[in-house]
């Protein structure tokens, strides 16, 4: 079901680079008259079920976890995102997927008909390599999985001439 006013989808991780991913967000939603959709996506569990109020049932990939769980958006990273976001002249809200990232995202932006995609580049350092190696590139994922445009809001610049982080040493 397509929602008669126009919609940009978000996807936001907790860390230091929320901030700077849910303002340029906020931007192409203000410029477009949308509203904006922030979507967390537990890459540790897989989905069962999404209920009609939009929670997720999921299971952990790993089976020495509890079986079924309820994915609620985490209360600390909504907070965060209502400071950025609530004197901003944008209507907002939160979904909580469990999954693939690329491929919830996706996923939900085919189901809510968004405009666009907006995601922030990796981290550097371990944990960036990390997910890397666990969930590939998100945005490269969404590039070639869905036909929305994919908005990536670089974290991490590299200036000039200095290695980029997958060329410097570990």
């Amino acid at each position: 079901m397509s929602n008669p006013k126009p919609q940009v989808l978000v996807g936001v991780v907790t860390g230091s680079t929320v901030a700077s991913v849910v303002k340029e967000a906020a931007a192409f939603a203000e410029h477009f008259g949308a509203d904006l959709i922030c979507a967390n996506v537990d890459a540790s569990s897989d989905k069962v079920e999404e209920r009609p109020d939009g929670s997720v049932v999921s299971v952990p990939i790993n089976p020495d976890l509890p079986f079924e769980e309820t994915e609620v958006f985490d209360p600390e990273l909504r907070a965060e995102i209502a400071g950025i976001l609530d004197s901003r002249p944008v209507t907002w809200s939160v979904r909580a997927l469990a999954g693939g990232p690329g491929q919830e995202l996706a996923r939900l932006a085919g189901e809510l008909d968004v405009l666009m995609i907006v995601v922030g580049t990796r981290e550097s350092g371990i944990r960036g390599e990390a997910e890397r190696f666990l969930n590939g590139s998100v945005a490269v994922h969404l590039a070639h999985h869905q036909h929305r445009p994919v908005v990536m809001v670089p974290q991490h610049p590299v200036i000039d001439d200095a290695d980029l982080p997958w060329k410097r040493e570990k």
